[in-house]
C-alpha cells in the first residue's frame, strides 16, 4: 500500500523535534476522572507515568510548564472540586506552575492559556501530553497550530479509550490513539514516541 506525504511535508512544515529546554510543556487533564470509573482509559497509568517523566525533564531542564484540566461542573466525573476530578499526585504542579481551566477540548478555547503562556515568555514551540488522545489532545494541538505555535505531542505519555464506531464495530483504543497521533502529525504538530525523544542530545 502506498503511503502518502504528509501535509506536512508538502507546504514545507519543520518536522524536527522540539528542544525540551526551549520549549512550553503542557500537561492536558492529567485528571483522577481517567483513571477509575466510566472514563478510565487503557493505559492511562502507564502514560501518566511517562507524564511524570516529561514533567520531571521538563523541570530539570528549566523549561515552562504549565498543567490544564478539564471542569465539567459538581456530579461530573470532570469535577475540579472532587477528588474524581483532581490532577494526578504524580504530575501535581509545583509552586508557580499555573493550572488553566477549561472546558472545551481545545484548551485555547474561552480559557487563560494564550494569555498565560504570553505571560511566560513562551516561545512557538510547545510540548503536548495528555488524555484522552484523540480528543484534548488533538484538539489543543489543532488550537496550537491555529495561534501559531509548533505543537509536538509525546505518544507515550497520552491515552484514550475504546470506542463503538460509526458502522457498529470497536475501534480498539491502541488504534484510535494510533489514528489520533498521525493526524496530529499530518499537519498539526510533530510527534515524539517517547519522553527520550525529547532528551537526547
Amino acid at each position: 500500500m502506498p503511503v502518502s506525504s504528509t501535509l506536512r511535508d508538502v507546504i514545507g512544515l519543520d518536522g524536527r523535534l522540539p528542544r525540551l529546554a526551549d520549549a512550553t510543556v503542557v500537561l492536558i487533564d492529567y485528571q483522577n476522572t481517567y483513571r477509575t470509573g466510566v472514563m478510565a482509559l487503557e493505559g492511562a497509568d502507564e502514560a501518566l507515568a511517562a507524564g511524570a517523566r516529561l514533567l520531571a525533564a521538563a523541570r530539570a531542564a528549566g523549561a515552562r510548564v504549565v498543567h490544564v484540566v478539564n471542569d465539567g461542573g459538581p456530579d461530573t466525573p470532570y469535577d475540579i472540586r472532587a477528588e474524581i476530578g483532581a490532577i494526578s499526585p504524580e504530575v501535581a504542579p509545583a509552586d508557580g506552575e499555573p493550572v488553566v481551566v477549561k472546558q472545551f477540548p481545545d484548551a485555547f478555547r474561552d480559557t487563560d492559556l494564550e494569555k498565560t503562556l504570553r505571560e511566560l515568555g513562551a516561545g512557538e514551540d510547545l510540548v503536548l501530553a495528555g488524555f484522552m488522545t484523540h480528543m484534548c489532545v488533538t484538539f489543543t494541538a489543532q488550537g496550537a497550530f491555529a495561534q501559531g505555535y509548533r505543537p509536538a505531542v509525546v505518544a507515550e505519555a497520552c491515552a484514550t479509550r475504546s470506542l463503538a464506531a460509526p458502522d457498529g464495530t470497536v475501534v480498539p483504543a491502541a488504534d484510535l490513539h494510533t489514528a489520533a497521533l498521525t493526524t496530529i502529525g499530518d499537519l498539526f504538530g510533530t510527534v515524539a514516541r517517547t519522553v527520550d525523544d525529547l532528551t537526547r542530545p
